[in-house]
Protein backbone atom coordinates (compact mmCIF):
# COMPACT_ATOMS: atom_id res chain seq x y z
CA UNK A 1 0.00 0.00 0.00
CA UNK A 2 1.56 3.25 -0.98
CA UNK A 3 1.09 6.64 1.07
CA UNK A 4 -1.39 7.92 -1.12
CA UNK A 5 -3.67 5.17 -1.25
CA UNK A 6 -3.31 4.95 2.75
CA UNK A 7 -4.33 8.51 2.90
CA UNK A 8 -7.36 8.33 1.28
CA UNK A 9 -8.67 5.01 3.07
CA UNK A 10 -8.27 7.27 6.42
CA UNK A 11 -9.98 9.92 4.96
CA UNK A 12 -12.88 8.10 4.39
CA UNK A 13 -13.29 7.46 8.25
CA UNK A 14 -14.42 4.06 9.88
CA UNK A 15 -16.91 1.66 8.38
CA UNK A 16 -18.16 -2.00 8.06
CA UNK A 17 -14.56 -3.08 7.30
CA UNK A 18 -11.92 -0.19 8.86
CA UNK A 19 -11.29 0.26 11.86
CA UNK A 20 -8.68 2.82 13.90
CA UNK A 21 -6.36 2.51 16.72
CA UNK A 22 -3.84 4.65 18.43
CA UNK A 23 -2.50 1.70 20.09
CA UNK A 24 -2.27 -2.14 19.83
CA UNK A 25 -4.53 -3.49 23.14
CA UNK A 26 -7.18 -6.54 23.21
CA UNK A 27 -9.80 -4.56 21.20
CA UNK A 28 -7.65 -4.73 18.31
CA UNK A 29 -7.95 -8.34 18.57
CA UNK A 30 -11.33 -8.25 18.58
CA UNK A 31 -11.59 -6.28 15.52
CA UNK A 32 -9.78 -8.40 13.92
CA UNK A 33 -11.73 -11.62 15.14
CA UNK A 34 -15.15 -9.57 13.86
CA UNK A 35 -13.89 -9.10 10.37
CA UNK A 36 -12.68 -12.81 10.13
CA UNK A 37 -16.33 -13.13 10.93
CA UNK A 38 -17.91 -10.99 8.66
CA UNK A 39 -16.40 -9.89 5.32
CA UNK A 40 -13.10 -9.51 6.37
CA UNK A 41 -11.40 -5.55 6.64
CA UNK A 42 -8.18 -3.52 8.27
CA UNK A 43 -7.38 -2.33 11.18
CA UNK A 44 -5.07 1.04 11.50
CA UNK A 45 -2.83 1.61 14.22
CA UNK A 46 -1.91 5.17 14.77
CA UNK A 47 -4.97 6.88 13.98
CA UNK A 48 -7.62 8.12 15.94
CA UNK A 49 -11.58 7.46 15.38
CA UNK A 50 -11.79 11.45 14.10
CA UNK A 51 -9.05 10.17 11.31
CA UNK A 52 -6.37 12.39 13.05
CA UNK A 53 -3.01 10.72 12.35
CA UNK A 54 -0.63 10.43 15.76
CA UNK A 55 1.58 7.06 14.84
CA UNK A 56 2.32 4.62 16.94
CA UNK A 57 5.80 3.80 19.25
CA UNK A 58 7.69 1.04 17.28
CA UNK A 59 10.43 -1.26 18.65
CA UNK A 60 12.44 -3.66 16.80
CA UNK A 61 10.17 -6.45 17.52
CA UNK A 62 7.00 -4.54 18.12
CA UNK A 63 5.02 -5.70 14.87
CA UNK A 64 6.08 -9.84 15.41
CA UNK A 65 5.34 -9.34 18.73
CA UNK A 66 1.41 -8.36 18.10
CA UNK A 67 0.94 -10.76 15.64
CA UNK A 68 2.06 -13.56 18.19
CA UNK A 69 -0.30 -12.11 20.49
CA UNK A 70 -3.17 -12.32 18.01
CA UNK A 71 -2.32 -15.97 16.62
CA UNK A 72 -2.05 -17.00 20.39
CA UNK A 73 -5.06 -15.64 21.70
CA UNK A 74 -7.36 -16.52 18.48
CA UNK A 75 -8.90 -19.75 17.58
CA UNK A 76 -8.84 -20.82 15.28
CA UNK A 77 -5.37 -19.04 15.33
CA UNK A 78 -5.47 -15.59 12.74
CA UNK A 79 -2.54 -14.42 11.58
CA UNK A 80 -3.17 -11.15 9.91
CA UNK A 81 -1.30 -9.60 7.16
CA UNK A 82 1.06 -6.15 8.26
CA UNK A 83 2.24 -3.76 6.79
CA UNK A 84 4.35 -0.21 8.02
CA UNK A 85 4.30 2.62 6.47
CA UNK A 86 5.39 6.61 7.42
CA UNK A 87 3.40 9.61 7.21
CA UNK A 88 5.18 13.11 8.50
CA UNK A 89 7.99 10.75 10.26
CA UNK A 90 5.11 8.83 11.74
CA UNK A 91 4.62 5.48 11.91
CA UNK A 92 1.51 3.79 10.38
CA UNK A 93 0.50 0.08 11.00
CA UNK A 94 -2.18 -2.07 8.92
CA UNK A 95 -2.98 -5.04 10.06
CA UNK A 96 -5.17 -6.96 7.15
CA UNK A 97 -7.76 -9.63 7.44
CA UNK A 98 -9.75 -11.81 5.30
CA UNK A 99 -12.80 -13.54 5.60
CA UNK A 100 -12.05 -16.75 7.30
CA UNK A 101 -13.96 -19.54 5.87
CA UNK A 102 -14.85 -21.86 8.95
CA UNK A 103 -16.60 -19.61 11.07
CA UNK A 104 -16.69 -18.71 13.94
CA UNK A 105 -13.17 -17.29 15.13
CA UNK A 106 -12.81 -16.42 18.51
CA UNK A 107 -10.81 -14.62 20.73
CA UNK A 108 -10.52 -16.38 24.53
CA UNK A 109 -13.50 -17.85 24.48
CA UNK A 110 -15.55 -14.76 23.41
CA UNK A 111 -17.26 -14.59 18.82
CA UNK A 112 -17.74 -10.86 17.68
CA UNK A 113 -18.91 -10.09 14.47
CA UNK A 114 -19.12 -6.40 12.47
CA UNK A 115 -21.65 -4.15 12.19
CA UNK A 116 -21.76 -1.18 10.82
CA UNK A 117 -18.34 0.19 12.22
CA UNK A 118 -18.54 -1.37 15.05
CA UNK A 119 -18.04 -4.64 16.73
CA UNK A 120 -20.83 -7.16 18.93
CA UNK A 121 -21.07 -10.23 20.49
CA UNK A 122 -22.54 -13.05 18.67
CA UNK A 123 -25.51 -14.87 20.13
CA UNK A 124 -25.10 -18.48 20.60
CA UNK A 125 -27.75 -19.24 18.23
CA UNK A 126 -26.24 -17.14 15.46
CA UNK A 127 -22.72 -18.86 16.32
CA UNK A 128 -24.71 -22.29 15.36
CA UNK A 129 -25.68 -21.09 12.06
CA UNK A 130 -22.58 -19.20 11.37
CA UNK A 131 -20.66 -22.66 11.74
CA UNK A 132 -23.21 -24.98 9.50
CA UNK A 133 -22.94 -21.87 6.42
CA UNK A 134 -19.28 -22.59 6.96
CA UNK A 135 -20.14 -25.94 6.04
CA UNK A 136 -22.40 -25.56 3.21
CA UNK A 137 -25.15 -27.36 5.65
CA UNK A 138 -28.11 -26.51 8.57
CA UNK A 139 -29.44 -27.62 11.64
CA UNK A 140 -32.08 -30.00 9.53
CA UNK A 141 -29.46 -31.78 7.96
CA UNK A 142 -28.10 -33.62 10.98
CA UNK A 143 -29.07 -36.90 12.48
CA UNK A 144 -30.98 -36.58 16.30
CA UNK A 145 -30.28 -39.68 18.62
CA UNK A 146 -33.52 -38.67 20.34
CA UNK A 147 -35.84 -39.24 17.34
CA UNK A 148 -36.35 -43.14 16.08
CA UNK A 149 -37.57 -44.22 12.78
CA UNK A 150 -41.33 -44.94 14.96
CA UNK A 151 -41.91 -41.73 15.49
CA UNK A 152 -42.64 -40.88 11.78
CA UNK A 153 -45.45 -41.60 9.81
CA UNK A 154 -45.10 -43.60 6.76
CA UNK A 155 -48.38 -42.62 5.53
CA UNK A 156 -47.34 -38.98 5.74
CA UNK A 157 -44.12 -39.72 3.88
CA UNK A 158 -46.20 -41.70 1.13
CA UNK A 159 -48.34 -38.40 0.55
CA UNK A 160 -45.04 -36.72 -0.47
CA UNK A 161 -44.32 -39.69 -2.77
CA UNK A 162 -47.77 -39.33 -4.20
CA UNK A 163 -46.79 -34.91 -4.64
CA UNK A 164 -43.32 -36.26 -6.56
CA UNK A 165 -44.49 -38.05 -8.45
CA UNK A 166 -47.04 -34.80 -10.09
CA UNK A 167 -43.48 -33.27 -10.67
CA UNK A 168 -41.25 -34.08 -13.77
CA UNK A 169 -40.06 -36.86 -11.30
CA UNK A 170 -40.96 -40.24 -11.04
CA UNK A 171 -40.40 -42.65 -8.38
CA UNK A 172 -41.98 -46.31 -7.72
CA UNK A 173 -39.91 -46.45 -4.15
CA UNK A 174 -40.85 -47.44 -0.97
CA UNK A 175 -41.00 -44.52 1.83
CA UNK A 176 -38.02 -45.91 3.64
CA UNK A 177 -35.90 -45.78 0.29
CA UNK A 178 -37.69 -42.25 -0.05
CA UNK A 179 -36.50 -40.62 2.87
CA UNK A 180 -33.07 -42.77 2.35
CA UNK A 181 -32.42 -41.25 -1.29
CA UNK A 182 -33.87 -37.66 -0.05
CA UNK A 183 -30.90 -37.78 2.88
CA UNK A 184 -33.37 -37.83 5.48
CA UNK A 185 -32.55 -40.87 7.19
CA UNK A 186 -28.85 -41.67 7.33
CA UNK A 187 -27.23 -44.71 9.55
CA UNK A 188 -30.84 -45.65 10.61
CA UNK A 189 -31.42 -42.71 12.26
CA UNK A 190 -33.52 -39.37 11.76
CA UNK A 191 -32.45 -36.27 10.42
CA UNK A 192 -34.35 -33.11 12.51
CA UNK A 193 -35.81 -32.22 8.87
CA UNK A 194 -37.34 -35.74 8.75
CA UNK A 195 -38.93 -35.81 12.20
CA UNK A 196 -40.39 -32.28 11.48
CA UNK A 197 -41.77 -33.40 7.68
CA UNK A 198 -43.23 -36.30 9.34
CA UNK A 199 -43.79 -36.60 13.00
CA UNK A 200 -46.76 -39.08 14.30
CA UNK A 201 -47.39 -37.17 16.99
CA UNK A 202 -47.85 -33.93 18.06
CA UNK A 203 -44.87 -31.55 18.92
CA UNK A 204 -44.37 -28.26 20.34
CA UNK A 205 -41.29 -28.30 18.22
CA UNK A 206 -43.79 -27.34 15.63
CA UNK A 207 -46.66 -25.33 17.54
CA UNK A 208 -48.05 -22.81 15.53
CA UNK A 209 -50.92 -19.95 17.25
CA UNK A 210 -53.89 -18.58 15.02
CA UNK A 211 -56.06 -16.14 15.89
CA UNK A 212 -59.05 -14.19 14.67
CA UNK A 213 -58.94 -10.64 16.37
CA UNK A 214 -62.05 -8.72 16.60
CA UNK A 215 -59.74 -6.11 17.90
CA UNK A 216 -56.07 -5.61 18.96
CA UNK A 217 -56.93 -7.74 22.40
CA UNK A 218 -59.92 -9.32 21.28
CA UNK A 219 -60.36 -12.68 20.22
CA UNK A 220 -63.06 -14.28 18.12
CA UNK A 221 -61.26 -17.39 17.33
CA UNK A 222 -58.38 -19.51 18.21
CA UNK A 223 -56.26 -22.70 16.93
CA UNK A 224 -53.26 -24.14 17.73
CA UNK A 225 -50.95 -26.91 15.57
CA UNK A 226 -48.44 -28.83 16.81
CA UNK A 227 -48.74 -31.58 13.31
CA UNK A 228 -46.03 -32.07 11.11
CA UNK A 229 -44.98 -29.17 9.13
CA UNK A 230 -46.27 -30.41 5.46
CA UNK A 231 -49.58 -30.63 7.20
CA UNK A 232 -49.60 -27.36 9.18
CA UNK A 233 -49.25 -25.67 5.10
CA UNK A 234 -53.07 -26.09 4.34
CA UNK A 235 -54.15 -25.99 7.72
CA UNK A 236 -52.89 -22.18 8.07
CA UNK A 237 -54.07 -21.68 4.64
CA UNK A 238 -57.70 -22.84 5.56
CA UNK A 239 -57.72 -20.92 8.61
CA UNK A 240 -57.23 -17.55 6.82
CA UNK A 241 -59.29 -18.32 4.19
CA UNK A 242 -62.26 -19.12 7.07
CA UNK A 243 -61.21 -15.65 8.17
CA UNK A 244 -61.17 -13.51 5.34
CA UNK A 245 -63.73 -11.93 2.82
CA UNK A 246 -65.00 -13.32 -0.06
CA UNK A 247 -67.36 -12.23 -2.85
CA UNK A 248 -69.07 -13.97 -5.47
CA UNK A 249 -69.09 -12.32 -8.94
CA UNK A 250 -71.53 -13.40 -11.59
CA UNK A 251 -70.73 -12.35 -15.11
CA UNK A 252 -72.29 -11.90 -17.95
CA UNK A 253 -71.65 -15.79 -18.97
CA UNK A 254 -73.51 -16.63 -15.60
CA UNK A 255 -70.46 -18.15 -14.31
CA UNK A 256 -70.37 -17.43 -10.56
CA UNK A 257 -66.20 -16.26 -9.78
CA UNK A 258 -65.08 -15.90 -6.86
CA UNK A 259 -62.15 -13.15 -5.34
CA UNK A 260 -60.61 -13.18 -1.96
CA UNK A 261 -59.81 -10.64 0.32
CA UNK A 262 -55.99 -11.23 -0.27
CA UNK A 263 -54.56 -12.84 -3.40
CA UNK A 264 -54.48 -16.38 -1.89
CA UNK A 265 -51.79 -17.74 -3.96
CA UNK A 266 -49.65 -14.56 -2.28
CA UNK A 267 -51.03 -15.82 1.10
CA UNK A 268 -50.08 -19.28 0.55
CA UNK A 269 -46.47 -18.27 -0.73
CA UNK A 270 -46.00 -16.44 2.87
CA UNK A 271 -47.33 -19.40 4.26
CA UNK A 272 -44.97 -21.98 3.04
CA UNK A 273 -41.99 -19.52 3.38
CA UNK A 274 -42.51 -19.53 7.26
CA UNK A 275 -43.17 -22.80 7.95
CA UNK A 276 -39.79 -23.74 5.28
CA UNK A 277 -37.52 -21.17 6.68
CA UNK A 278 -39.10 -20.75 10.52
CA UNK A 279 -36.24 -21.32 13.33
CA UNK A 280 -37.60 -24.40 14.97
CA UNK A 281 -34.69 -24.24 17.63
CA UNK A 282 -35.99 -21.14 18.92
CA UNK A 283 -38.14 -21.31 22.01
CA UNK A 284 -40.85 -18.91 20.65
CA UNK A 285 -43.93 -20.05 18.21
CA UNK A 286 -44.61 -19.08 15.03
CA UNK A 287 -48.09 -16.42 15.10
CA UNK A 288 -50.92 -15.83 12.68
CA UNK A 289 -53.21 -12.87 13.56
CA UNK A 290 -55.89 -11.79 11.12
CA UNK A 291 -57.60 -8.37 11.83
CA UNK A 292 -60.56 -6.48 9.86
CA UNK A 293 -57.62 -4.84 7.82
CA UNK A 294 -54.64 -6.98 7.95
CA UNK A 295 -52.98 -9.74 8.81
CA UNK A 296 -49.67 -10.54 10.73
CA UNK A 297 -47.62 -13.86 9.73
CA UNK A 298 -44.73 -13.99 12.71
CA UNK A 299 -41.71 -16.50 12.51
CA UNK A 300 -39.08 -17.31 14.75
CA UNK A 301 -35.49 -16.19 13.24
CA UNK A 302 -34.65 -13.21 11.67
CA UNK A 303 -33.02 -12.46 8.42
CA UNK A 304 -29.21 -13.57 8.34
CA UNK A 305 -27.08 -10.40 9.26
CA UNK A 306 -26.03 -10.39 5.37
CA UNK A 307 -29.33 -9.85 3.83
CA UNK A 308 -31.21 -6.77 4.84
CA UNK A 309 -34.93 -6.07 3.95
CA UNK A 310 -33.89 -3.91 1.52
CA UNK A 311 -31.86 -6.73 -0.19
CA UNK A 312 -35.08 -8.93 -0.33
CA UNK A 313 -37.00 -5.93 -1.90
CA UNK A 314 -34.62 -5.78 -4.13
CA UNK A 315 -34.41 -9.23 -5.04
CA UNK A 316 -30.45 -8.22 -4.75
CA UNK A 317 -29.18 -11.02 -2.20
CA UNK A 318 -28.09 -14.91 -2.16
CA UNK A 319 -30.59 -17.51 -1.09
CA UNK A 320 -29.05 -18.99 1.94
CA UNK A 321 -31.94 -21.15 3.56
CA UNK A 322 -31.88 -21.73 6.89
CA UNK A 323 -32.98 -25.37 6.70
CA UNK A 324 -31.80 -26.58 3.58
CA UNK A 325 -32.81 -30.26 3.70
CA UNK A 326 -36.64 -29.25 4.67
CA UNK A 327 -36.49 -26.47 1.58
CA UNK A 328 -34.58 -29.08 -1.12
CA UNK A 329 -37.46 -31.79 0.03
CA UNK A 330 -40.34 -29.22 -0.50
CA UNK A 331 -38.39 -28.07 -4.39
CA UNK A 332 -38.42 -31.77 -5.15
CA UNK A 333 -42.19 -32.47 -4.10
CA UNK A 334 -43.37 -29.04 -6.14
CA UNK A 335 -44.28 -26.96 -2.81
CA UNK A 336 -41.56 -24.02 -3.95
CA UNK A 337 -40.37 -23.41 -7.22
CA UNK A 338 -36.93 -21.63 -6.00
CA UNK A 339 -35.02 -20.56 -3.52
CA UNK A 340 -35.20 -17.03 -3.11
CA UNK A 341 -37.59 -15.67 -5.93
CA UNK A 342 -41.21 -15.92 -3.40
CA UNK A 343 -41.06 -12.89 -2.16
CA UNK A 344 -40.84 -11.00 -5.79
CA UNK A 345 -44.30 -12.90 -6.56
CA UNK A 346 -45.85 -11.90 -3.41
CA UNK A 347 -45.25 -8.18 -4.17
CA UNK A 348 -46.25 -8.66 -7.86
CA UNK A 349 -49.66 -10.77 -6.81
CA UNK A 350 -50.44 -7.90 -4.06
CA UNK A 351 -49.78 -5.14 -7.08
CA UNK A 352 -52.12 -6.78 -9.65
CA UNK A 353 -54.84 -7.17 -6.70
CA UNK A 354 -54.30 -3.60 -6.25
CA UNK A 355 -53.88 -4.18 -2.49
CA UNK A 356 -50.65 -1.57 -1.09
CA UNK A 357 -47.27 -3.74 -0.83
CA UNK A 358 -46.80 -6.04 1.88
CA UNK A 359 -44.44 -5.05 5.12
CA UNK A 360 -41.36 -7.30 5.77
CA UNK A 361 -39.36 -6.61 9.36
CA UNK A 362 -37.34 -7.81 11.79
CA UNK A 363 -38.76 -7.92 15.08
CA UNK A 364 -37.63 -9.08 18.21
CA UNK A 365 -35.60 -12.52 17.76
CA UNK A 366 -37.82 -13.35 14.57
CA UNK A 367 -39.48 -11.75 11.03
CA UNK A 368 -42.88 -10.38 10.44
CA UNK A 369 -45.01 -9.84 7.26
CA UNK A 370 -47.94 -7.69 7.39
CA UNK A 371 -50.59 -7.64 4.23
CA UNK A 372 -53.41 -4.85 4.36
CA UNK A 373 -56.30 -5.31 3.04
CA UNK A 374 -57.11 -2.46 1.02
CA UNK A 375 -55.22 0.89 -0.27
CA UNK A 376 -55.71 3.62 2.39
CA UNK A 377 -55.90 6.18 -0.55
CA UNK A 378 -58.65 4.12 -2.33
CA UNK A 379 -61.79 5.79 -1.70
CA UNK A 380 -64.34 3.05 -0.79
CA UNK A 381 -67.67 4.29 0.33
CA UNK A 382 -70.34 5.55 -2.26
CA UNK A 383 -73.65 7.44 -0.77
CA UNK A 384 -76.19 4.65 -0.44
CA UNK A 385 -78.60 7.02 -2.28
CA UNK A 386 -76.61 6.45 -5.85
CA UNK A 387 -77.54 3.73 -7.89
CA UNK A 388 -74.61 2.45 -8.68
CA UNK A 389 -74.33 -1.52 -8.58
CA UNK A 390 -71.53 -3.66 -6.82
CA UNK A 391 -69.36 -4.07 -9.67
CA UNK A 392 -69.77 -0.44 -10.60
CA UNK A 393 -67.98 0.14 -6.85
CA UNK A 394 -65.50 -1.82 -7.60
CA UNK A 395 -64.44 0.03 -10.53
CA UNK A 396 -64.56 2.96 -8.79
CA UNK A 397 -62.14 1.44 -6.62
CA UNK A 398 -59.89 0.46 -8.71
CA UNK A 399 -59.81 3.85 -10.31
CA UNK A 400 -58.50 5.38 -7.49
CA UNK A 401 -55.62 2.93 -6.93
CA UNK A 402 -54.66 3.40 -10.86
CA UNK A 403 -55.93 6.33 -12.62
CA UNK A 404 -54.57 5.53 -15.87
CA UNK A 405 -56.12 1.62 -15.81
CA UNK A 406 -57.80 0.59 -18.98
CA UNK A 407 -61.00 -0.78 -20.05
CA UNK A 408 -59.02 -3.78 -21.43
CA UNK A 409 -57.54 -4.49 -17.77
CA UNK A 410 -61.01 -3.75 -16.06
CA UNK A 411 -62.66 -6.38 -18.15
CA UNK A 412 -60.45 -8.59 -17.51
CA UNK A 413 -60.04 -8.28 -13.48
CA UNK A 414 -63.97 -8.10 -13.10
CA UNK A 415 -64.25 -11.06 -15.93
CA UNK A 416 -66.91 -9.34 -18.50
CA UNK A 417 -66.42 -7.96 -21.60
CA UNK A 418 -65.43 -4.39 -22.53
CA UNK A 419 -68.62 -3.48 -23.60
CA UNK A 420 -70.19 -3.93 -19.99
CA UNK A 421 -66.82 -1.89 -18.60
CA UNK A 422 -67.66 0.65 -20.87
CA UNK A 423 -71.43 1.05 -19.65
CA UNK A 424 -70.36 1.20 -16.32
CA UNK A 425 -67.96 3.87 -16.94
CA UNK A 426 -71.00 5.71 -18.97
CA UNK A 427 -73.11 5.58 -15.97
CA UNK A 428 -70.36 6.35 -13.68
CA UNK A 429 -69.48 9.28 -15.52
CA UNK A 430 -73.55 10.54 -16.61
CA UNK A 431 -73.64 10.34 -12.35
CA UNK A 432 -71.03 12.57 -11.97
CA UNK A 433 -69.25 10.29 -10.30
CA UNK A 434 -66.09 9.89 -12.09
CA UNK A 435 -64.36 11.81 -15.42
CA UNK A 436 -61.89 11.56 -17.94
CA UNK A 437 -58.78 13.76 -17.85
CA UNK A 438 -56.99 14.12 -21.54
CA UNK A 439 -57.54 11.79 -24.42
CA UNK A 440 -58.78 7.96 -24.54
CA UNK A 441 -55.34 6.80 -25.19
CA UNK A 442 -53.44 9.19 -23.19
CA UNK A 443 -55.61 10.58 -20.17
CA UNK A 444 -56.63 9.03 -16.97
CA UNK A 445 -59.76 8.60 -14.92
CA UNK A 446 -60.65 11.27 -11.85
CA UNK A 447 -62.59 10.42 -9.42
CA UNK A 448 -65.19 13.50 -8.54
CA UNK A 449 -67.17 12.44 -5.41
Amino acid sequence: MTKKELLHIISQGENEQLEFKLNFNRQVIETLVAFANSKGGKVILGVSDKSNIAGVELAKESIQNWLNEIKSKTSPSLIPDADKIKIDDKNIVIFFIQEYPVKPVAIQGKYYKRVSNSNHLIEISELVNMHLRSFNTSWDYYTNNEFKIEDISFDKVQNSINLYNQTENQTNDNPLTFLLKNDLVRNEKLTNAAYLLFTERDTVLTTIELGRFQTNTIIKDSLRSKSDILFQINFVIDFVKKHINKEIIITEQARNTQRWQYPLEAIREIVINMIIHRDYRASSDSIVKIFDNRIEFYNPGKLPDDITVEDLLSNNYKSTPRNKSIADFCKNIGLIEKYGSGIQRIIEQFKNADLPEPEFRNISAGFMVTVFAENKNVPVNVPVNVPVNSRQKRIIKDIGAKKHITQKELAEKHQVNRETIKRDLKKLRELKIIKRVGSDKSGYWEIIK
